[in-house]
């Protein structure tokens, strides 16, 4: 149960950190940080839980990784189904805190995209699906091929966390005006949910992207890279 709670707590964290970010300091009139600050706050999320129960759980916080680290030989088959669920948990719960913040504000008259993903008219920057679903799936490929380099036998034991957390931040930097990033389906979800039926209704393409991207990204490195 250990492994569940980890998984539990990390992905809380970065949902809670990552679009909590986005929801209240991104665009906070003259001080808001911007998408820049949101990528940092993303990648530190995953930075500071790897370190804090990486290896507890492996440090997953995410469904598409951990189907892409079985895809790629580094996780076991009985394992995969929990470790989603406690995933799923805890983006809800962090989700639902973000809400209840979010709409206790004497001020609040509307949720807006409470930093949720989307493509076309939800699109950050107006990219539609076949651009939006090429991108979360090659930058989920790159993401496990950085998380199976980084944990390598073969590679020095400690610094996985850090190559991790700023590879998510470079995803994020280039991603945000896509898609508002999302190479992690239970974010996807958790967000989409409070949203509406707008970002509902898109939330499929993030959910099968990351995962098919992160199954490639699972194969590729098994098959051309893992040979010693």
């Amino acid at each position: 149960m250990k492994k569940y709670f980890a998984e539990f707590f990390g992905t809380f964290w970065l949902v809670f950190g990552g679009c909590g970010s986005a929801v209240f300091a991104a665009g906070f009139p003259e001080l808001g940080i911007g998408f820049t600050g949101v990528a940092l706050a993303f990648g530190l999320t995953v930075l500071t839980m790897a370190y804090a129960v990486g290896h507890i759980s492996g440090g997953h916080f995410n469904p598409a990784v951990t189907i892409g680290l079985w895809a790629g030989g580094n996780h076991t088959a009985k394992e995969v189904f929990p470790y989603i669920i406690s995933q799923l948990v805890g983006a809800l719960l962090a989700a639902s805190f973000l809400y209840l913040i979010v709409t206790d504000k004497d001020s609040f008259e509307s949720l807006g995209g409470f930093a949720a993903n989307g493509y076309g008219e939800l699109s950050p920057g107006g990219y539609n699906l076949t651009a939006a679903f090429i991108t979360e799936f090659l930058l989920t490929m790159f993401f496990l091929l950085i998380i199976l380099g980084s944990i390598h036998r073969n590679v020095p034991k400690g610094f996985a966390p850090i190559a991790i957390g700023l590879g998510l931040t470079l995803i994020h930097l280039i991603s945000i005006p896509i898609t508002n990033t999302s190479v992690n389906p239970a974010r996807s979800l958790s967000q989409a949910l409070f949203a509406g039926e707008g970002y509902l209704s898109q939330v499929w393409l993030f959910l099968i992207a990351p995962i098919a991207g992160a199954v490639a990204g699972g194969f590729i490195y098994k098959t051309l890279f893992d040979k010693e």
